[in-house]
């Protein structure tokens, strides 16, 4: 259950299918990202992660709060409000074994942030203005898409059509 103040706290989750692969991105969003970021990122070449350039991917070494290396990895950072979820958010990018995810994840929470329930990055983002319903609802459309055609339609709601188609009305009916 999705805590009443949940824009208060810090999340993170594994925002990749689990299986084994050559990628796996762990997600954090929220005011503490940056911090949850710098307990467990060294950025190779720069004293801390603090300083990282927003959205340019920093190679360095992932490690639990103790200091102890989980892995070789990219971090990147956004700042609010150009992210996802319209908070800071942070991604790793690790290795994509389970074992490592998981650890990573575990790392991070640690660190402080708590475990997003499943759907929480895009709940967020509605909440904070960065997509309407229409848009929320079509992130999962997306992911879902067996078609060509439903990607697209998908693609659409997401880009705002339905929101634009819909606008007229709104205008009309709160009138």
């Amino acid at each position: 259950m999705v805590k009443a103040n949940l824009l208060a706290d810090t999340i993170a989750a594994i925002a990749t299918p689990m299986g084994a692969g050559g990628i796996g991105i762990v997600r954090i969003s929220g005011p503490e990202a940056f911090a949850v970021l710098e307990a467990v990122f060294s950025p190779y070449g720069c004293a801390s992660a603090e300083g990282l350039a927003p959205r340019a991917l920093v190679l360095g070494r992932l490690q639990h709060p103790d200091g102890s290396a989980i892995d070789e990895i990219l971090a990147v950072r956004f700042p609010a409000p150009a992210s996802y979820t319209a908070e800071d958010v942070a991604e790793l990018h690790c290795h994509g074994g389970s074992t490592v995810l998981r650890e990573a994840l575990h790392a991070c929470l640690a660190a402080g942030a708590r475990l997003a329930e499943p759907g929480e990055f895009t709940l967020r983002a509605f909440l904070n203005g960065r997509l309407d319903l229409s848009q929320a609802e079509a992130v999962q459309d997306i992911i879902q898409a067996k078609t060509k055609p439903a990607l697209a339609l998908a693609e659409a709601q997401l880009g705002g059509a339905l929101g634009r188609a819909l606008q007229p009305l709104e205008e009309t009916l709160l009138d």
